[in-house]
């Protein structure tokens, strides 16, 4: 009779064990894999798509050239050829002509054709003259800057506050307009001493 209960009590023990190891492992082993599959890997750390000190340039066959530099950039996923950045600043250089540069906190860069928007307090600058505003559209193609968004215009004449200013990056030719074509472009003038 003893015989049969040890045996009896050695199939169900095998069996709780049998059945432990096939419903599962213990809390803790469960914890332990958990946080394993949340390390990264090497392979891993590499397909990021962030770019630090980003630097592009450009030359066309006149000589003209375009030089976009940013803190950082990030690919993006859907279109590989746009880079967002910030913290960017722009160099253009025009044969037979001064200067112009742009600063911005952020900006979003085509590599193929160099098109560039620049946004949050963007500031253009070349010879005497200053832009500040909120957005800039620049394109090589089209040949020209449209600034926009509390458009502030000075130089060493006059300050000028309007809502769009277009400027002929070849020609120079400026053009500053209001939406509303019944509003006036807002000008003050600065007196040789610096003062309105």
């Amino acid at each position: 009779m003893k015989k049969k209960k040890i045996i009896i009590f050695l199939i169900i023990f095998s069996l709780v064990c049998i059945l432990i190891l096939i419903l599962g492992y213990p809390e803790s082993k469960k914890t332990e894999i958990n946080e394993k599959s949340n390390i990264k890997t090497e392979e891993d750390i590499y397909t990021s798509n962030i770019i630090d000190n980003v630097y592009y340039s450009s030359n066309d066959a006149d000589g003209n050239s375009y030089t976009i530099t940013a803190l950082t950039g990030e690919i993006d996923y859907s279109n590989t050829n746009i880079v967002f950045l910030t913290d960017v600043k722009a160099l253009i250089k025009l044969t037979d002509s001064n200067e112009i540069t742009i600063d911005s906190n952020f900006g979003k860069y085509n590599i193929n054709n160099f098109d560039t928007i620049f946004s949050k307090n963007v500031i253009v600058k070349y010879l005497d003259n200053k832009i500040n505003s909120e957005y800039l559209d620049f394109s090589l193609k089209r040949n020209s800057m449209i600034i926009s968004k509390n458009v502030i215009y000075t130089n060493l004449e006059n300050i000028l506050k309007g809502d769009v200013v277009e400027i002929n990056i070849q020609t120079k030719d400026t053009k500053i307009y209001r939406y509303n074509t019944k509003d006036k472009v807002n000008i003050k003038s600065i007196n040789k001493n610096g003062n309105n």
